[in-house]
């Protein structure tokens, strides 16, 4: 009982923190969209999208394998991550080097150099960080990750956006992320050697250093593909359509990334009740995937159509000079369900010993996107892009929801029912918002229509009382 009371006080954490964080970062990137500018946000973005595309070398999937055989064996935590950082060091260098030399390869632009070299600092930080919290999170321990995670966010937006104020350098605002970064590595060192009481020493056991790579290559082809999959896009445009496209680009793309702590907190909770119904009761296991699968169908679609429609009021947020960025929102936002339902999906194959089913699917989904960014972008540039996650994320779906009824006995129908009641209702939520429009505000019109939605699908029972305490219920609230 006391391990399961501990898992959901985690869960709760995290969720919050995930909250929180998506709140403040959302905030800080819309003061930072109307004080710079497409071009300059585009620059500013395109450094940090280039450096985590680097950090794969630094991590390589290591994080989850910490996470695992902390968790398995808490008396090994010493020599685990000792090895860990072991490893990681050459890694740093190479993924540091890497960095410098293609950079310098690509680009002529000094400011953009510059950024870059300050985010391969926040870079290096960052990868660090991951191994000290994994190791927490082994101990079952999320608290101080999950305050470090909003305390990282506000130091952002307070030193970010001031240095913006008061000297308008761009530079000084990729230092607040640095500096940022500074302190949370400063932080899960502290916590994981004093509060969680690891000895942090490097640890040469070349026996140990080999099963560490072989436990961590399913991990770390994941990771590298997932990590491509992500950032590529914002790389290739600045390459290809240049830095006012990645600027216009990061209006839809952080507009999708914010929401995604929704689906993060439903599989919190999620996965390990998955991977216990796989060994325990496989009837209880469809039932939960399902409900999973119903309630991001529900959750999606009104964020989706009202998003659709409200995109140029939407977009008037960040300012003048955003106007490019209303279609390939509209495009991308339909990825959103995908997205979505991505989650308990991946939750499902990874709980049922289907992990490397799982990172094949990225590495597919991943290499298609890559093909159709380097043939739409040329053509269209961030319509182009905003096409390609469309497409990516619908293919990601296929491919996972292909392999669900091999690992249970599941029948669709219910999801379908459940799809066909959601359409009903986001029709006449669309309607209401095609006729107020014009006449009321932005801010009015999101909780009316979220308001009419539920009390539409209410009324046609898509959702039911005892479904909103279960929501509730599952994220601990």
């Amino acid at each position: 009982m006391v391990k399961i009371n501990n898992i959901a006080k985690n869960t709760s954490y995290l969720t919050i923190a995930l909250m929180i964080q998506k709140i403040i970062s959302f905030f800080y990137f819309t003061l930072l969209a109307r004080f710079l500018g497409p071009e300059s946000l585009g620059k500013y973005y395109f450094a940090i999208s280039f450096t985590t595309i680097f950090a794969i070398i630094i991590d390589l999937g290591l994080a989850n394998v910490l996470i695992r055989e902390v968790a398995k064996a808490q008396n090994k935590a010493e020599r685990l991550i000792g090895s860990i950082l072991t490893l990681k060091i050459p890694l740093t260098l190479l993924a540091v080097a890497g960095v410098v030399v293609t950079i310098n390869l690509s680009s002529n632009d000094t400011m953009v150099k510059l950024l870059v070299y300050i985010s391969t600092f926040s870079m290096v930080l960052d990868s660090f960080t991951a191994t000290f919290y994994a190791a927490t999170r082994g101990f079952h321990n999320l608290k101080y990750e999950s305050m470090a995670a909003i305390i990282f966010q506000l130091i952002v937006l307070v030193f970010g956006y001031g240095a913006l104020r008061l000297s308008g350098s761009l530079v000084l605002a990729m230092a607040a992320l640095a500096f940022a970064s500074f302190f949370n590595f400063s932080y899960s060192f502290w916590v994981a050697k004093f509060k969680i009481g690891i000895p942090i020493k490097l640890v040469y056991d070349k026996a140990l250093l080999k099963n560490i790579i072989l436990i961590s290559w399913p991990f770390t082809l994941y990771a590298v593909f997932q990590r491509l999959y992500t950032y590529l896009d914002s790389v290739l445009l600045s390459f290809l359509a240049g830095d006012e496209a990645v600027g216009l680009y990061q209006i839809a793309f952080k507009i999708i990334f914010a929401l995604q702590f929704i689906p993060l907190a439903f599989t919190a909770s999620l996965y390990p009740a998955l991977s216990t119904y796989w060994q325990s009761n496989r009837e209880q296991l469809a039932i939960t995937f399902k409900r999973a699968f119903n309630y991001l169908t529900i959750i999606s679609w009104p964020i989706i159509i009202g998003t659709f429609l409200l995109a140029d009021k939407i977009i008037m947020i960040f300012k003048d000079g955003y106007e490019g960025a209303v279609l390939p929102l509209r495009i991308s936002i339909f990825a959103l369900f995908f997205i979505f339902l991505n989650f308990p999906i991946g939750s499902l194959l990874n709980a049922c010993d289907r992990p490397k089913r799982n990172t094949m699917n990225m590495i597919i989904a991943a290499l298609f996107s890559l093909v159709l960014n380097l043939f739409l972008i040329p053509r269209w540039q961030v319509v182009g892009a905003s096409i390609s996650v469309l497409l990516s994320n619908i293919l990601m779906f296929v491919l996972g929801l292909a392999v669900v009824p091999k690992i249970m006995k599941y029948n669709f129908k219910d999801n379908l029912l459940i799809f066909a009641k959601v359409l009903v209702a986001t029709f006449f939520m669309g309607v209401f918002i095609i006729f107020s429009t014009n006449i009321l505000s932005l801010w009015f019109i999101i909780p009316l229509s979220a308001v009419i939605y539920f009390v539409l699908l209410y009324l046609v029972k898509g959702i039911a009382i005892v479904d909103i305490k279960s929501v509730l219920k599952s994220l601990h609230l």
